[in-house]
């Protein structure tokens, strides 16, 4: 062959000296977080650590790999570990140290408190350096993957059977040790009495655990849905008054208390539920993570998580978790899952202006849509649906409910499929709320850099 290939030398390779400070460009995302984390108060997260014991590694080390990780779509104490070793960001981020997978598993796991201020602290320094701006939010929540299966969730109905036939196992296990001990029958080798017995009590006590909570939630529910049915009455009723005539249509059928047969309860992790998936119409063990994005810089601004299966009851808890030193929203835009009387006044009375879809967009316009045409104003008197029908239909809350489409949405695509983050790490509704809080974090100090790029380039 005439013509010549440069070929690798593997045996010299190995060899070749590498200096991270060339590897790592002074734009590097991996510096970047180093710096964040610098300017972070960390004193809450040194309180916690004992005046005594062997030499530990600095939180600020742990924080940024736990930072970085989240960033990178690294979420695995085990493959943050490996990282420091394989990547060249992550050997910069931890300085040189190798944390083993259980030091950086525990500290996650024990300044889970902390990290809702170090949110606040990372959304303050872009406020102040000029990328962040409050102004109008959007929210929209997605249902997230608990740390457990399916397969390990049992129907209340079911949890009926089982108790009934371990009350009957039970018996019969008093009754064969009676008859053992009255000389009429001879046990099996190896089979304990008292054991079994002890074995089927303890399975017994985990089924009453779960009916409680089982019962709890069917509580939870049927309150959400009387308010619910009232309110529908009363839009009914009034509906008719105004029109001088009987109410048409079928009548809102009344919630029924208690329990259903097929009321999921999982023993993994018992605060996650069955729901739907968005992708399929498949059901799967979730949780239901919210988010508040500002429309002009598109940072998330608050979190929440619940279990609950629809989104009526989260834009209170999302509104409440905004951070008070940021300033105050304008306005917030919500699709027709959050519409109800109650959310409307909820978000009025903290002083931000709601604008939520009362239904589904039609898939075409209508001729007055398209002229631009407002409807008549409502009375006062009119209902909570048709005011806000009217705003919505105003320039400036066309304007901001469009928004919504391509500020929240956006993001948690962002989050799912670009960061990779759709199961939690962690178990129970407390610990995976604070993961939640740690990737949108991680989602804040990407959307952050990237501005500070663009800063430098302009």
């Amino acid at each position: 062959m005439s013509r010549k290939f440069t070929k690798p030398d593997y045996v010299a390779t190995p060899n070749t000296l590498i200096s991270l400070g060339e590897a790592i460009p002074a734009n590097h995302l991996a510096r970047f977080v180093v710096d964040i984390v610098e300017h972070l108060d960390l004193s809450t997260v040194y309180s916690r650590y004992a005046m005594r014991g062997g030499e530990a590694i600095a939180p600020e080390v742990l924080l940024a790999l736990l930072f970085y990780g989240y960033s990178t779509g690294k979420f695995s104490s085990r493959k943050i570990e490996k990282a420091t070793y394989e990547d060249l960001g992550f050997r910069f981020v931890a300085g040189g140290l190798h944390p083993d997978h259980d030091t950086i598993a525990n500290f996650r796991k024990t300044f889970l408190p902390e990290l809702e201020g170090l949110f606040v602290q990372i959304l303050l320094l872009a406020q102040l350096s000029g990328v962040l701006k409050v102004g109008n939010l959007s929210l929209d929540g997605s249902k997230i993957h608990a740390d457990a299966s399916k397969s390990k969730a049992v129907s209340y109905g079911r949890l009926q059977e089982l108790e009934t036939t371990l009350r009957e196992e039970v018996a019969q296990l008093f009754e064969w040790g009676e008859r053992a001990d009255q000389g009429d029958v001879e046990l099996p080798e190896g089979l304990v009495i008292d054991d079994e017995i002890a074995f089927r009590k303890a399975r017994l006590e985990n089924l009453a655990q779960a009916k409680a909570v089982l019962a709890a939630r069917a509580k939870e529910r049927y309150e959400a849905e009387k308010a619910d049915y009232d309110a529908k009455l009363k839009a009914r009723e009034a509906k008719a008054r105004k029109r001088h005539q009987k109410p048409h249509g079928k009548e809102p059928k009344p919630p029924e208390e208690g329990p259903r047969d097929k009321d999921q309860y999982n023993f993994t992790d018992p605060d996650s539920r069955i729901m739907k998936n968005s992708t399929n119409n498949g059901y799967d063990q979730h949780y239901n993570a919210q988010v508040a994005v500002t429309q002009n810089s598109l940072f998330i601004v608050a979190t929440s998580l619940s279990n609950h299966p629809n989104d009526k009851q989260e834009a209170a808890p999302t509104l409440d978790a905004f951070p008070a030193k940021l300033g105050q929203p304008e306005g917030v835009a919500m699709d027709n899952g959050y519409f109800s009387a109650s959310n409307i006044q909820a978000t009025e009375d903290r002083g931000i202006q709601p604008y939520i879809a009362t239904g589904r967009e039609a898939h075409s316009k209508r001729v007055q849509d398209l002229l631009g045409n407002l409807p008549s104003q409502p009375p006062a008197d009119a209902s909570p649906k048709e005011k806000m029908a009217y705003r919505l239909a105003t320039a400036i809350g066309k304007e901001i409910y469009r928004l919504r489409k391509c500020t929240v949405e956006p993001i948690i695509g962002i989050i799912k499929e670009v960061l990779g983050f759709r199961q939690f790490s962690l178990r129970g509704l407390k610990n995976a709320a604070a993961e939640w809080c740690l990737v949108c974090l991680a989602f804040n100090l990407k959307r952050m850099h990237s501005l500070w790029l663009a800063q430098l380039l302009y």
